[in-house]
């Protein structure tokens, strides 16, 4: 399929669309790319809420089998590799397509992952989770910076738009474990093969390919919006090579340049254990939903993938709140710095809430309360650290570079989610002392990052200059 390249735009055109609100008092070109994001993040999510399950279920279970510890280490590969490949993503949008066009391929390609799934071989299970961290490293960091794109430099509502963004990735999130959860693991669906003449040990395989149709939900919005989008994530025109012996070359970075790159690097090394810590819930706290957890509510006994659901729904609620509070206080809200350190000290309160329920697994299945609990502290936490994580990227990122810092920034998420494998592979279901020195060291290990952060954010702030 051809990518469709829109008639260009004149500067009065661009400007219009960059400064007439049109999304919740946002520039015109947020609407598409929130819903583009939203699905998919329904397919990311949606997959990603069944993987280890599938991976640890019996093959009597239409599983591969697998055992606890290789399930997180593929788990953590896989994650890994969705992110570490923002970087060359990234690097393909600024020198080869431009960010438009790489989102547009990269859609198609997870697209693609998907419906590989669908097969029960082990051949196409590794091609699909190739596909589609392929596609997502050629999308997911790209269509940020579009959003980047659409604000002017100074643009107050820069941190907004990302946060209105942010909502669109969990409501994504949000449907996707029902969907995907239903599909895969319901017995009411499973019923429902064996009368269509289908094998019920296939309704993982269902779950997948449900995943790729939100991808391509997904693309179709975004080529439907393509003349709003016109304007950003172009490719920037290679010069001829008469011109090319007679201008001026491209400027050095200069030293402020190299000083905001340093406080990205700063947060770099935070965010990978922020991640390690949030990603717990696809790997470890997934299957702790599954085995140790009491998933009964007024006499209904829900799937254990619907848990995952908890934590863009609670993205859903503090999104219009935050976003509100950033804006209402201007120039008096806290800095980037005092922001992430903030995201670090919710998240460590969340493990250390936790320690008990792992403690309890003593005397059997705990109540799911325990994961709402932390899930909702964990979600104060991304609010302050995620959202504007992105923002402050793209504010600190040398223009000629922004699509590789974007790809960095994405690396750490990498880093954070191979972290979050390994430490997954500590879970054991039947042992509570095991179980609390997992979750307790998490919980030690943010506290105490989150301190030395606080101390470092004057520094951080030098580094970062005039930039907020």
């Amino acid at each position: 399929m051809a990518t469709q390249t829109p008639p260009p735009v004149t500067e009065l055109e661009e400007a219009n669309l960059t400064e007439a609100p049109g999304f919740a008092g946002h520039p015109r070109g947020l609407g598409p790319l929130f819903f583009t994001e939203l699905w998919e993040r329904f397919s990311y999510y949606g997959m990603r809420s069944i993987l280890i399950l599938f991976m640890t279920t019996p093959a009597v279970g239409g599983g591969l089998g697998f055992s606890d510890p290789d399930a997180s280490s593929i788990y953590g590969n896989y994650t890994m590799a969705v992110y570490l490949l923002a970087l060359p993503g990234g690097w393909f949008a600024d020198y080869i397509s431009g960010a438009r066009r790489a989102v547009f391929i990269g859609g198609l390609v997870i697209a693609a992952g998907h419906f590989t799934m669908i097969f029960h071989t082990m051949t196409s299970f590794y091609l699909g989770m190739a596909l589609i961290a392929i596609g997502t490293g050629l999308l997911k960091p790209n269509i940020s910076v579009m959003v980047g794109g659409l604000y002017r430099e100074g643009d107050p509502r820069r941190d907004s738009g990302f946060s209105i963004f942010y909502m669109g990735i969990n409501i994504g999130a949000i449907l996707a474990p029902l969907v995907v959860g239903s599909l895969a693991q319901t017995d009411w669906f499973k019923r429902f093969l064996i009368s269509m003449g289908m094998d019920p040990l296939r309704s993982w395989h269902w779950g997948f390919g449900a995943a790729g149709v939100g991808m391509i939900v997904g693309v179709i919005v975004y080529l439907v919006n393509g003349r709003t989008l016109a304007h950003v994530g172009n490719k920037v025109k290679s010069r001829s090579k008469k011109k090319e012996t007679t201008a001026e070359p491209a400027p050095a970075l200069t030293r402020d340049d190299w000083k905001r790159i340093a406080a990205i690097f700063i947060f770099f090394l935070f965010t990978i254990l922020f991640w390690a810590a949030y990603e717990q819930k696809g790997s470890s706290l997934n299957l702790f939903g599954q085995r140790l957890v009491n998933r009964e509510l007024f006499g209904w006994s829900f799937p254990s993938s619907y848990l995952q659901s908890l934590t863009p729904a609670f993205v859903i609620m503090l999104t219009p709140l935050f976003a509100t509070l950033w804006i209402r206080m201007k120039d008096r809200q806290p800095s980037s710095p005092v922001k992430f350190t903030l995201g670090l000290l919710f998240i460590g309160l969340a493990y250390t809430l936790f320690v008990p329920a792992a403690i309890l697994t003593a005397q059997g299945k705990v109540s799911f309360w325990w994961l709402v609990g932390l899930y909702f502290l964990e979600v104060c936490g991304e609010m302050c650290l995620s959202p504007v994580g992105l923002s402050t990227v793209t504010k600190l990122s040398p223009p000629k570079l922004v699509g590789i810092m974007m790809g960095v920034w994405f690396l750490s998420a990498a880093l954070g989610n191979k972290l979050g494998g390994v430490l997954s592979a500590f879970f054991i279901t039947n042992d509570p002392g095991r179980l609390t020195r997992l979750y307790g060291g998490i919980a030690l290990g943010l506290l105490v990052s989150a301190g030395i952060l606080a101390l470092l954010t004057p520094t951080v702030k030098r580094l970062m200059g005039r930039v907020r």
